[in-house]
């Protein structure tokens, strides 16, 4: 007995990162912990800019639509999760489904999305930053975000999951005080107050801000393959993630405007430039600029920004590797480093398009263009997923989408009407981010002689 015990734990000690199998080590609490990781910083900063687009109503009107499509969404990709567990994600899942044309187009939204998220969560950074040290541009801090953390991943620094639910428990903690804080002071006449300044049409126009609530959950679902008993703990832990952010949405949303109206959580005193730091401003009407609980909220809310921040550099790490890698981009970006065997070009090349994305200052454009690749994402997600139960009918799939085919099929809609609004109110960007997929798939069509 006592020697067989012996032989399992020295196999277990002699996997090596050779192997191209995960471990199973993932429990329902992991996977909620990194599901709320990746989304929580969207809970600090950046949907507050929805609100200059749509006022009250019509942030609150997008972002009921959104709330269906994320939880209609992205239960059906975890079903594509766990029957296909791959670094690649939706790339891997199209390509299987749809062919290699189909597979570039849903790896390169899924790497927009990637990339051009963390740049927006940088400037959040500097802007909490900037109110501890208004003395330092919040650039200077961002650009030193970028190099911080990419570098921390580049010299082989993981992501370790149970230092992600430490940070994420705590920011989840600081919302509910703010939540706390604020609820006792609000009142219907300041959400009511301009609820709709550019009419029903800034609903639409209020859409990829909404999003921003939510981006990059369905990055949860790539880490399916190490789940222990998958079924189980990606139903609990991935659904009690969904729960937890819209609790957290409504609570954040009602809190933050109702103290003063949608106005002053948009620009602080004195200002017509879009703050990137909301909930500091909410707060500061309440209790001022100088109370414990004023910089609590400033110091924690940089613990969330940051687990995004690091979560999806990480994430994106991966995407751009991994499409480098089967040579769909410069191969050269598919490759290690000889020392600490990660994905260091990669990363450095998403670290540059980061810090050109972010020298632009533009956080609202930057979110636009990331919830573009998202949509894209979704949509070809969501048409891979009804060609899978197609075309492979005896797939194995330890998770099956409750309520078939009325989830996936609410997802496609959903997420088709909003990536048409957005195209509508958006033309600029809408061009520039077809600008960027049409000439990556040219390179693709050009370089991959079986494309």
């Amino acid at each position: 007995m006592s020697n067989s015990l012996f032989l399992e734990i020295k196999a277990s000690m002699s996997d090596t990162s050779n192997s191209s199998a995960l471990k199973k080590t993932l429990g329902p609490l992991m996977l909620w912990g990194l599901g709320v990781g990746y989304v929580i910083s969207g809970m600090y900063f950046g949907w507050n800019l929805g609100l200059a687009e749509g006022g009250t109503l019509g942030l609150a009107i997008a972002t009921f639509f959104i709330i269906i499509m994320y939880i209609t969404f992205t239960f059906s990709y975890t079903e594509m999760a766990c029957a296909i567990p791959k670094a690649g994600g939706a790339f891997d899942y199209a390509d299987r489904a749809l062919g290699k044309n189909p597979g570039f187009l849903a790896g390169m939204a899924q790497n927009v999305e990637f990339i051009f998220a963390p740049p927006a969560i940088a400037a959040a950074i500097g802007a909490y930053f900037h109110i501890f040290i208004p003395e330092i541009d919040t650039i200077y801090i961002a650009v030193s975000a970028y190099l911080i953390f990419t570098g921390l991943n580049i010299v082989g620094v993981k992501a370790a999951a149970i230092f992600e639910l430490v940070i994420t428990i705590l920011a989840v903690a600081e919302l509910l005080i703010f939540a706390g804080v604020c609820l006792p002071n609000v009142e219907w006449q300041n959400l009511k107050m301009n609820a709709l300044p550019n009419g029903y049409q800034g609903a639409f126009a209020a859409i990829p801000f909404a999003i921003w609530f939510f981006l990059a959950i369905e990055g949860v679902a790539n880490v399916a393959e190490e789940a222990r008993n998958p079924q189980r703990s990606v139903l609990i832990g991935f659904g009690s993630a969904i729960v937890t952010l819209v609790v957290l949405c409504l609570l954040t949303f009602v809190s933050a405007v109702g103290v003063d109206g949608w106005e002053s959580v948009v620009y602080p005193p004195g200002s017509t430039e879009a703050s990137d730091s909301p909930l500091p401003l909410a707060l500061a009407k309440l209790v001022g600029n100088g109370h414990f609980l004023y910089h609590l909220l400033i110091t924690v809310g940089l613990f969330g920004l940051v687990a995004s921040f690091h979560g999806i550099i990480l994430a994106a790490g991966r995407s751009t590797f991994e499409f480098g890698r089967v040579g769909y981009i410069p191969k050269s970006l598919g490759k290690v480093h000889p020392k600490t065997s990660t994905p260091a070009n990669a990363l450095i090349i998403n670290m540059i398009i980061g810090i050109i994305a972010l020298m632009s200052g533009k956080t609202g454009e930057i979110i636009t263009i990331a919830c573009f690749g998202a949509l894209t994402l979704y949509i070809i997600s969501m048409i891979a997923f009804f060609q899978l139960r197609k075309n492979e009918p005896d797939m194995e799939r330890p998770f099956k989408v409750p309520l078939y085919p009325l989830f996936p099929a609410t997802a496609l809609v959903i997420a088709t009407l909003a990536l048409i609004a957005m195209t509508v109110y958006n033309l600029k960007l809408a061009g520039i981010y077809v600008l960027i997929m049409l000439a990556t798939y040219l390179w693709f069509l050009f370089t991959n002689k079986n494309a």
